[in-house]
């Protein structure tokens, strides 16, 4: 009887694919980045056909390695960046643009005009869709594929073009693409486009009017653990079902198995994402988060979250690496930080996107602040760390002021949390303990649990619930007028990021493009 589950993680950065066992350890995984493609300051794109040849390739190292053949795999569950937008051509399966990725602020315009043409401004339409207006989700970015690329509006209007995230690119490539290929999301990534009504969990008319998408471009919204198809792939992997989709933040949350109200985790990735989980009611923030689905079962009401979305906090490891070249490997930045005994008084913002939550500031900008001739390399790295503390800290704090009971502990995942420093300084900043459990790969373990569980492979969330095992626990060990000295100072240097992106900012960027 087949009982592995194999989970494909379409990231950021990369695409991995990892095998589980029935108790919901690691069997092998096999892992390959994409290009980052950056044409003018402030676009970020991706190339898809890259990304599934790089899908492709990690399934069939994946299982090479676990000397697994197609027939002990129970599942394939799908879990991937969100808001970032794919148009392709259903007949020939070609994407008609590259992926405009969910950090990209090329429709900045459109939003800042949108906003300001009703009353509720950039909330206006939050009251359906949980979501302020900003760039960072998929509508606008899909309207300007439409609107640039040349014939793509006729295409899209006559039926010929489709438009997913990339678990919906993923899918229909797998279950066959332009031979059959099913066409389908599940409705966590649709809460992450600005066009889904959180309550009917259906595709809004008045949104998509709005942003002038057809319907017929849309995938269907489907629940996150339900039999969707089964995989084509020739050889290595035909006829097993695929059964869980789930944007990765969520994937986080149901392999941390917060499955009920007032449970939570704080994924660090190339962002960070703080969900806290509000059972089946629909929570409105006044506090700067967003309202998203969480999960839904098949046969069952959907489960919404609050959610904390932080922009840079990985990605500005990278960007050390890459752009600075002050560290060689990402895993460098530890041992540099570490050659210091503080930030020697620097603040780094990385604010390369405008600030997400709780400011929503598209106006932001990058900024390294408190500089002296006393700072060097290593008070640089430590800064860039701290700067991830500090940011989860601002959406702890709206998440308590929203609901208002503080969070006692805070469950960790994503690659970061191998840094243990940052954990230590996570919880100093905080005040209460973070915990690190032993599969810190709870992305792809969750969207493994959603498929697992519609196919049998697990019976029930609380089969899953044992599965969960601490690894490391973090307590603070910083005095309290330390700790909120340390986070006066972050919010003085958040000050100093805002309101820089102006007129000329603007026509600076356009030059630099």
């Amino acid at each position: 009887m087949a009982d592995h589950v194999l989970a494909i993680d379409q990231g950021t950065t990369s695409t991995r694919a990892i095998v589980f066992d029935a108790a919901g350890g690691i069997v092998s995984t096999a892992q390959r980045e994409h290009e980052q493609i950056f044409p003018r300051a402030g676009w970020v794109e991706h190339d898809p056909v890259e990304i599934w040849t790089n899908t492709e390739w990690v399934i069939a190292a994946c299982l090479s390695r676990a000397k697994l053949e197609a027939s002990a795999i129970a599942a394939v569950g799908v879990t991937n960046q969100r808001e970032t937008a794919i148009v392709w051509d259903r007949r020939t399966g070609r994407p008609v643009h590259n992926a405009i990725v969910w950090q990209d602020t090329r429709t900045q315009p459109r939003i800042d005009r949108l906003a300001a043409s009703a009353e509720g401004g950039m909330f206006q339409f939050a009251e359906i869709t949980g979501l302020p207006l900003a760039t960072y989700f998929s509508a606008s970015k899909i309207g300007w594929i439409l609107d640039t690329v040349p014939g793509a509006r006729e295409a899209a209007e006559a039926g010929d073009l489709l438009f997913g995230t990339p678990d919906t690119w993923v899918v229909w490539n797998l279950t066959g693409g332009a031979r059959g290929g099913i066409h389908v999301t599940d409705v966590t990534n649709a809460s992450r486009t600005l066009l889904m009504d959180l309550r009917t969990l259906d595709w809004s008319d008045e949104l998509l009017a709005v942003w002038g998408i057809p319907r017929r471009m849309m995938p269907a919204i489907r629940s996150s653990s339900e039999v969707l198809g089964e995989s084509q792939l020739p050889d290595v992997m035909h006829g097993v079902p695929i059964a869980g989709i789930l944007g990765d933040q969520q994937a986080a949350t149901f392999g941390q198995a917060a499955f009920d109200a007032g449970e939570s985790k704080n994924t660090y990735g190339t962002g960070n994402f703080l969900l806290v989980n509000t059972g089946t009611d629909i929570v409105r923030s006044g506090s700067g988060l967003i309202t998203t689905v969480a999960y839904r079962c098949d046969g069952e009401p959907a489960r919404y979250a609050l959610e904390g979305s932080i922009a840079v906090t990985g990605s500005l490891v990278q960007w050390l690496r890459d752009n600075l070249g002050i560290i060689q490997r990402s895993e460098d930045v530890e041992s540099l930080a570490a050659t210091v005994d503080d930030n020697g008084g620097a603040y780094f913002v990385p604010a390369f996107s405008g600030l997400f939550a709780p400011y929503w500031r598209p106006d932001a900008r990058g900024a390294l602040v408190g500089l002296t001739r006393f700072v060097n390399k290593g008070h640089i790295a430590r800064a860039a760390l701290e700067s991830t503390a500090f940011q989860t800290r601002d959406v702890i704090e709206a998440v308590a002021g929203d609901t208002g009971r503080p969070l006692e502990e805070l469950r960790v995942d994503g690659g970061m949390t191998h840094n243990s420093a940052l954990m230590q300084f996570q919880a100093d900043i905080l005040g209460i303990p973070v915990v690190r459990p032993k599969v810190v790969e709870t992305t792809a373990l969750g969207a493994a649990y959603a498929a697992g569980l519609a196919t049998g492979v697990w019976r029930s969330r609380d089969d899953l619930r044992v599965h969960w095992q601490q690894d490391v626990r973090f307590e603070p060990r910083m005095s309290v007028d330390e700790r909120e000295r340390r986070y006066r100072m972050w919010k003085k240097a958040v000050s100093k990021s805002l309101d820089w992106v102006d007129d000329d900012a603007r026509s600076l960027a356009g030059t630099l493009g």
